[in-house]
């Protein structure tokens, strides 16, 4: 006989099995048959009002964060006057559009843009690489080079590199262009000191080099190809201890060697990323470097979901600033929490009240478009 049968309903028994031993759930009502034990099933309770509250207010949250999502789309997309605007990299490449060369410069391409204290990290991940960074306002970009066959290939690792994806095709080629452009030979102007951005020509834009192959050999094929802006003379220079501020300042990381950089005791175009928490008792300064930067995750530590450095933290933030800007250095840290967002923000916002010079971002749009200092922003 089957451990499992069904009945019909008999006497106001809505349903009844056969029962194992030890089988009753706690609160069941057995019964006997002649054949056999049976349960006779309680009714089911009603959930208390408490958990439909809850149940109630999770779906009331929940559309309320959806509510503010779109919201904001809506303000980003519609009501933003620059974004109403055609994309600019939409045929970016195409056959035609003059971008084939990722040297393509329309006259409006920047002329409201307004410059933001901004580093792109890993600046050839962006769509288009050198222009994005531009178009969000970023005064600072970043590359990684590899040394391969006597070019210089940029990628983040070894897996990425292709032979197109130069460092004179991403950044080199393209700042000339834009900057030939920008400083044009005509009747109502001859110069050659603006910059990239057209809301504030005299606004440097910083080229950051992180060498990823051997420095000795891998930095002396950077400052060759870097010669396309230095004979133009777009390049910041120091002088016989003086700091002369060019278009573009060149700044090597990585394994930049320090000693190829200061070889030249009297004049050099190219500064060094000094180590932010290693300053003291060193011979960084502005002659010789012009970022000092470090890990924010090694140097001071994870800031969790309350989103505020402690004040320990704080002190050391505080002490490297101060440092850096007591030799003429630029402040900067790399990996900034990135999530969960309010803490990112935070962060961004503390670091810039203390002074920080240089944000690195990983988020040009929310770092560039966003009012992310705004109270509450999440």
């Amino acid at each position: 006989m089957s451990l499992w049968t069904s009945r019909e309903p008999k006497s106001g028994i809505q349903s009844e099995y056969i029962a194992i031993p030890g089988d009753v759930e706690e609160g069941g009502d057995l019964a006997l048959r002649d054949d056999g034990p049976i349960i006779r099933q309680k009714p089911r309770t009603k959930l208390p009002r408490s958990v439909y509250a809850i149940i109630c207010g999770l779906v009331v949250y929940r559309a309320l964060v959806l509510a503010l999502s779109l919201g904001n789309q809506v303000n980003r997309r519609v009501l933003s006057g620059r974004d109403n605007k055609e994309d600019p990299f939409a045929n970016w490449g195409k056959p035609g559009t003059g971008t084939d060369g990722l040297a393509w410069y329309p006259t409006d391409f920047l002329r409201d843009v307004l410059p933001v204290p901004c580093h792109s990290h890993n600046d050839y991940w962006r769509r288009v690489p050198l222009f994005s960074a531009l178009y969000a306002g970023c005064t600072g970009v970043e590359a990684d080079v590899w040394l391969r066959d006597g070019d210089l290939l940029v990628g983040h690792d070894t897996a990425s590199l292709t032979r197109n994806r130069t460092f004179q095709s991403l950044y080199v080629n393209p700042l000339v262009d834009i900057l030939t452009r920008m400083n044009p030979k005509t009747e109502f102007y001859n110069g050659n000191g603006n910059g990239v951005f057209d809301t504030n020509p005299s606004q440097t834009l910083v080229l950051m080099i992180d060498l990823k192959t051997a420095g000795p050999e891998t930095w002396p094929v950077v400052t060759e190809q870097l010669e396309p802006l230095r004979e133009r003379g777009w390049l910041s220079y120091s002088e016989n201890g003086q700091f002369h501020q060019g278009p573009i300042t060149v700044v090597g990381t990585g394994n930049t060697p320090f000693d190829q950089i200061v070889a030249n005791g009297t004049y050099r175009d190219a500064f060094f990323d000094a180590p932010l928490d290693r300053l003291e008792n060193s011979t960084y300064d502005a002659t010789n470097s012009y970022y000092a930067s470090t890990s924010f995750m090694e140097a001071i530590g994870g800031v969790w979901w309350k989103g505020s450095p402690s004040d320990e933290q704080l002190a050391k933030i505080r002490a490297h600033i101060s440092e850096a800007h007591s030799r003429g250095l630029k402040a900067r840290y790399w990996e900034l929490p990135g999530w969960p967002i309010h803490v990112r923000n935070n962060v961004w916002k503390v670091l810039v009240d203390e002074g920080l010079d240089m944000l690195n971002v990983d988020d040009l749009e929310a770092a560039t478009k966003e009012d992310w200092a705004r109270p509450g922003t999440f």
